[in-house]
């Protein structure tokens, strides 16, 4: 188990002018954010850090869509990360959400989720290492 994990604010969630409440919502958490970058994916960037879905039907939407607008990367750090961050921003489909968590919140649609969060110990490390480099860690 490892305590940190990664997040991307997703563009349709920074469209919608939620970072300060979506980045207060993980302070609040007990979430300590140690890299934090304001970017925007390019399609090829996307299809790259998505690859793992490629064969999947929404492949081209997701990657679409993630390239569509700026999106906050942040590498967060707290004891059980992973799976606390998972619960933080709450089901895929923000209608099955629960009351209190990120995407419930300012989620749209099960496509315009508001948030991506690690779903495993090593996937969180693959993923801070596509945004960051040791130098943008804090």
């Amino acid at each position: 188990m490892s305590n940190r994990t990664f997040t991307m604010i997703k563009p349709d969630a920074v469209r919608n002018g939620h970072i300060g409440n979506i980045l207060q919502m993980i302070n609040a958490a007990g979430f300590k954010i140690i890299a934090l970058k304001y970017t925007q994916l390019s399609t090829p960037q996307a299809e790259k850090f998505y690859e793992v879905h490629s064969e999947r039907g929404f492949f081209g939407e997701l990657t679409q869509f993630m390239s569509s607008g700026p999106i906050v990367a942040a590498i967060l750090e707290k004891e059980n990360a992973v799976a606390d961050f998972r619960t933080l921003i709450g089901a895929t489909d923000p209608a099955k959400a629960d009351e209190g968590t990120i995407r419930k919140a300012y989620a749209t649609s099960i496509g315009e989720n508001a948030v991506h969060g690690s779903d495993s110990d090593e996937n969180a490390a693959i993923e801070g290492n596509f945004f960051f480099s040791g130098l943008e860690r804090f």
